[in-house]
């Protein structure tokens, strides 16, 4: 669940306005309320879905960070499907009282550690190698994608992961090391899993680059 600070709000596809569902895992149909900040954006189920998916021989025993949280529900996904830990970012105080609220009532809830703060700002300060799985879905329209994967990249464990949300025109550029694993998309929305090379990459490997333009081919599991 993300922002998007101008244009209008994006059409949620499944869940009723104000709110969106763990979709699996222990905590499955648990309501996870969207907080009334304009432009709130619900990740759509379906995007959701192929994603734990993808990650699912990975999550138990992960520690995940989900930088913009919104409503929390990635790395409250996580958690609900067997990682150790979740680190949940956001700044806008209404959201990060409600990610309280609702993970004091969770049995478990312990696991997710919410935290107030500018996401990018927070990641100059965070620990090297803490995290195996990130989740980076920043507001489409506020620019932050790419700071926000310059910082979040140190943080991320060798063999770890990185999944990335954004608007079908973005473009983005990781250094060698990172892979391409799975790629979907919607018609508002592409979605990336990368993987890293716990041996710091290949003398000769690519930069992991996704193209800008709608032109630009999915690697795997397009979603429409």
């Amino acid at each position: 669940m993300k922002r998007r600070p101008h244009g209008p709000a994006r059409k949620a596809s499944a869940p009723a306005a104000g709110q969106v569902r763990v979709i699996g895992g222990r905590w499955r149909g648990t309501r996870l309320p969207v907080p009334g900040v304009e432009g709130l954006r619900p990740t759509p189920d379906r995007v959701r879905e192929t994603l734990f998916n993808w990650l699912a021989p990975v999550l138990p025993g992960a520690r995940v960070v989900d930088l913009f949280a919104g409503s929390g529900a990635l790395g409250l996904e996580a958690l609900s499907r067997g990682a150790a830990a979740a680190t949940l970012v956001e700044r806008d105080p209404g959201a990060v009282a409600g990610l309280r609220s609702l993970v004091q009532r969770l049995q478990g809830g312990e696991a997710a550690g919410v935290v107030q703060a500018d996401a990018i700002q927070w990641l100059r300060g965070a620990a090297p190698r803490a995290f195996d799985i990130a989740f980076v879905d920043p507001p489409f329209a506020s620019g932050l994608l790419q700071p926000a994967l310059d910082g979040v990249l140190p943080l991320v464990a060798p063999d770890g992961w990185l999944y990335v949300e954004g608007p079908p025109e973005a473009s983005l550029d990781l250094p060698a090391g990172w892979h391409l694993h799975r790629e979907g998309r919607t018609r508002e929305t592409r979605f990336l899993l990368y993987r890293r090379d716990a041996g710091g990459g290949m003398p000769g490997a690519p930069v992991a680059t996704l193209p800008a333009g709608p032109e630009a081919t999915p690697a795997a599991d397009t979603e429409t």
